[in-house]
């Protein structure tokens, strides 16, 4: 049977979007068809306004409505804690998590095998970013505990992660910051709420021993 070209078309693009595989292409596709005229009218005008009324944060690259995101418009928030996260998501879920500091929206991680090097992300304007925030603090400003600017790499723990962070933290360190004025730290990693210690790989096990604290 011969499918009309407008349905394969939407097939096709949806079979482009991660985790959507063939069948589930064709069942939402299908799923659409039935769909009221205006109900896909505006679903149509969401995609568009996907692109054309969202932007990047002029700060943190985050994606926001405003040319800067709320997070770092609010005064409440420590802007000399930022987490520097791979995607958009990863800040939904340290907010989640109770985090109150600022972020740093990569856009990427560093992928050679995928073509994406340190260029193809925001590395530069994190490198830049650091340097205004650290020209601006004195040790008069930190107050008693002389806690700096903390740059927390929160990025993903796979292979590419890791390197991500690597790198992040070797050009930080090659432009010369003051260690005690820019500090770098990295996610704790470990057992996850629920784990089994019998089940857990020899790198999981030696950081969840790493990153233990008092009880």
């Amino acid at each position: 049977m011969k499918i009309p070209r407008p349905i394969l078309n939407l097939i096709e693009y949806f079979e482009r979007l991660p985790g959507i595989g063939p069948k589930t292409a064709q069942r939402l596709t299908f799923f659409l068809l039935n769909f009221p005229k205006e109900d896909l009218e505006r679903f149509g005008e969401s995609l568009v306004e996907l692109k054309t009324k969202t932007r990047f944060c002029n700060i943190c690259k985050n994606v926001t409505e405003d040319d800067t995101c709320i997070v770092c418009s609010d005064p409440t928030r420590n802007e000399k804690q930022i987490a520097v996260v791979s995607g958009p998501m990863d800040t939904i879920a340290l907010d989640k998590a109770g985090f109150k500091g600022v972020y740093h929206v990569l856009h990427g991680i560093i992928d050679p095998l995928n073509n994406i090097g340190p260029e193809e992300i925001f590395i530069k304007e994190l490198l830049e970013r650091i340097t205004k925030l650290d020209s601006n603090v004195s040790f008069e400003d930190m107050g008693d505990d002389k806690s700096g600017v903390e740059i927390i790499l929160a990025t993903n723990t796979s292979m590419e992660g890791e390197s991500t962070a690597m790198y992040i933290s070797k050009m930080i360190k090659e432009r010369g910051f003051d260690a005690e004025k820019v500090i770098i730290t990295r996610i704790a990693r470990g057992l996850p709420v629920g784990g089994d210690i019998e089940y857990a790989d020899d790198i999981t096990l030696s950081r969840a021993l790493e990153g233990r604290t008092e009880i």
